[in-house]
């Protein structure tokens, strides 16, 4: 991703779906990024998203992103507005050091990391 993101710095929209990516390392020299879709894919770390500050919309479902803190990162992203998660383990249920236990709803989760998110996985994020 890195050597995209040096010859391609003003790249606003990238699509990465079904590409066998399995980690996001450079995606910071793509600084301009306004939209990324990386969708099935085994992404399991997001914390090199946390510096792409113009990001507006992010798709990441079908990766394998099985803690939800990894959110946390997402959360970094102020202009962050549309996530898609759906298709990832944090969907399913908590983290190992998680006490929610069956009262786990991801999209409550997800909204308390990510307060600013106007949609989670395509529906209004207010919606739980």
């Amino acid at each position: 991703i890195r050597d995209l993101g040096t010859t391609l710095s003003h790249l606003h929209v990238l699509w990465m779906a079904r590409c066998g990516l399995s980690d996001l390392d450079g995606i910071s020299s793509c600084g301009s990024l306004k939209e990324l879709y990386i969708a099935y894919n085994n992404i399991s770390d997001l914390s090199q998203l946390s510096l792409l500050e113009h990001l507006e919309v992010l798709d990441l479902e079908g990766n394998n992103i099985e803690d939800i803190n990894q959110m946390l990162y997402l959360g970094l992203c102020y202009k962050l507005s549309s996530l898609t998660v759906e298709g990832n383990l944090i969907c399913l249920k908590p983290n190992a050091e998680s006490e929610e236990g069956l009262d786990y709803n991801y999209r409550v989760e997800v909204k308390k990391l990510i307060p600013h998110l106007e949609y989670l996985d395509e529906i209004p994020a207010s919606q739980t």
